[in-house]
């Protein structure tokens, strides 16, 4: 008995010392982090991780609009390639949208078409909408306004010369090592930090902006902060008055927050796949959600072309499978909002991984296009 106690007396110094550590060193952000992963039995972030995090909340309007279902709804088999990758992959929502209705409609794990999922990296698509919609109410100038003019606390060397759009097509130049396995990275500082606004203007704007491809999440959240700055609203409120009471969703959303209040502007826009769906609609609509038009079309059509990267627009991935052009928001573990204009298609995947190719792109886009092109062909 008295072995034991020794033991654990040993293992609470251990860890009285390693939060002690922690803390002088300023890294209280990894006590959250091994609080929200390890020691709830997970190893990085997941998609059910807003129980951890403060939310704020992105209330639907009274007028709804819900998919309505095809005639071939559920009717036909998925391929086998298909149905395997979305079981080992541990795909909890699947959604196939042709001319506005579900051809196919499909569960897993947690439920039903209610389950809220967070998007992670989907939200930068997000927030580079309001941002478009910032500007075509006239509280933003345009995409070249300069950064400095709305955050002055921006600094480094070429601050001066930080457009918006830089922030949008993540040419930006900023300071910021996208890694999501270091746990001393600014990545996950970010993720689990309690003040991100501060850590924000920390980070210098190191490299000339606009002259290369660099994706990093901290270019997304200081135009999140723009968006704030401007006009004195969260994004959340942002977010409800100007996409999801717009675009009719069904059901609030929540947006992960940081200690403070502030949205993580990159990531964790949390909602269900039916919902997120809306996205993609407006999106094959070209801006356009049943008769009012929410982005503007030429907006749209910048988004989704190339800009410094050929699988980059303004916060949507570009791909082309097999001959057919497709659009796409994108977030960790593999969410995935896809649009396939030449077929009217959208599609929806979440779930608990990804498929990534050797160059960082996502394998399963061209997975899911692929295998939904053959259902869809064969009607």
């Amino acid at each position: 008995m008295k072995t034991f106690f020794k033991i654990i007396t040993g293992i609470a110094i251990v860890i009285a010392l390693l939060i002690g550590v922690t803390i002088i060193r300023g890294d209280q952000y990894l006590l959250k982090g091994l609080w929200t992963t390890y020691l709830h039995g997970e190893s990085s972030a997941t998609i059910t991780d807003a129980k951890y995090f403060k939310t704020t909340n992105i209330e639907a309007g009274k007028e709804k609009w819900d998919w309505a279902n095809s005639i071939d709804y559920n009717k036909q088999a998925l391929p086998e390639k298909l149905k395997k990758t979305l079981d080992e992959t541990g795909t909890v929502a699947f959604l196939v949208i042709q001319n506005d209705s579900i051809v196919h409609e499909h569960y897993a794990e947690r439920g039903d078409e209610t389950a809220q999922t967070n998007s992670f990296s989907m939200a930068k698509s997000i927030t580079t909408m309001l941002a478009q919609i910032a500007i075509q109410k006239k509280i933003l100038t345009g995409w070249h306004q300069k950064v400095n003019s709305i955050l002055p606390q921006v600094k480094g060397k070429h601050a001066e010369e930080l457009e918006l759009w830089h922030l949008s097509t993540m040419s930006s130049g900023l300071d910021w090592d996208e890694s999501y396995k270091n746990p001393w990275s600014v990545t996950a500082k970010a993720y689990y930090s309690d003040d991100i606004r501060e850590l924000m203007f920390t980070l210098p704007i190191s490299d000339e902006p606009g002259k290369a491809f660099n994706y990093q999440s901290g270019s997304t959240q200081l135009l999140g902060l723009c968006l704030i700055q401007a006009t004195g609203k969260s994004l959340s409120q942002l977010a409800s008055e100007w996409l999801w009471k717009p675009l009719q969703t069904t059901h609030d959303a929540k947006w992960h927050t940081d200690e403070k209040g502030t949205e993580m502007a990159y990531c964790c826009f949390n909602t269900n796949a039916r919902d997120f769906a809306h996205f993609g609609k407006m999106m094959l609509h070209q801006g356009n959600w049943n008769g009012t038009q929410v982005l503007d079309t030429a907006f749209v059509q910048m988004a989704t072309a190339p800009a410094l990267s050929p699988n980059y627009g303004y916060s949507f991935w570009l791909d082309n499978t097999q001959g057919t052009k497709a659009f796409f928001q994108w977030g960790f573990c593999g969410q995935y909002i896809i649009t396939v204009p030449e077929y009217n298609l959208v599609i929806v995947r979440l779930g608990n991984t990804d498929l990534v190719d050797k160059e960082k792109l996502s394998e399963y886009s061209r997975v899911l296009v692929k295998e939904v092109l053959g259902m869809v062909k064969q009607k």
